[in-house]
């Protein structure tokens, strides 16, 4: 999902500078320090994955993790995915300079629409429940990342219809993958480090009375 260098139209890439810059700039407010580890953790997540290509057709395709990364980061996931997108553009030449607020945003801001639409369920719900909505986060950020491309190369020029139809037909498996990982990875998370879903694990509790003088347990 990757947009290369000269394709854009000065319009579409100023609008996506604009809300990339608006988007770090909030994620950087909401980023204390100790979630500092997780957002390194995830942009290089991110950065592994998505160098991944697999050949479809015309073009390739590969893993985003957006969904992951929202309903996990929030905000944050704009910085973790700008920094990420910076350096693969520096050292592997995917993507580009020029157009690397509109690819932040083409990733970044469907894994936050998704942090909004199924934090809720993730971080109070349990079993079947937190996978369908890890799987909804995770195939929903894929659809609305195609869309903002889609939408992001047709203003930019109507010969690029034909690339985007091919580009959102090869990404309904990307969408499937996505969706068992991120539902995977909420259950686990959910069981093992709910903190990292800004969640407390709920289970009965005990409370042991301490003995007093003179008491002994039978």
């Amino acid at each position: 999902m990757h947009i290369a260098e000269g394709i854009l139209s000065a319009p579409a890439l100023v609008t996506g500078a604009a809300l990339a810059a608006g988007g770090v700039a909030l994620g950087l407010r909401k980023t204390d320090d100790e979630r500092i580890p997780r957002v390194a953790v995830l942009a290089s997540a991110f950065f592994v994955a998505s160098l991944i290509h697999v050949n479809i057709g015309p073009g390739s395709v590969h893993l985003v993790l957006n969904g992951l990364m929202g309903v996990i980061l929030g905000w944050a996931s704009f910085p973790a995915i700008l920094v990420a997108l910076i350096l693969q553009a520096v050292l592997f030449g995917y993507g580009g300079l020029t157009s690397l607020g509109a690819n932040t945003v083409v990733m970044a801001l469907p894994g936050v629409a998704c942090y909004y639409l199924f934090r809720g369920v993730i971080r109070n719900g349990r079993g079947a429940g937190v996978f369908a909505a890890g799987f909804a986060a995770g195939a929903m950020a894929i659809v609305l990342g195609g869309l903002l491309f889609a939408t992001a190369l047709v203003a930019s020029g109507k010969e690029f219809l034909g690339i985007v139809q091919a580009v959102l037909v090869a990404h309904v498996p990307v969408m499937v993958i996505e969706g068992f990982v991120t539902g995977s990875v909420a259950v686990f998370l959910r069981r093992v480090r709910p903190e990292m879903l800004d969640a407390r694990e709920r289970g009965p509790t005990t409370r042991r009375e301490p003995l007093r003088e003179g008491k002994t347990n039978a």
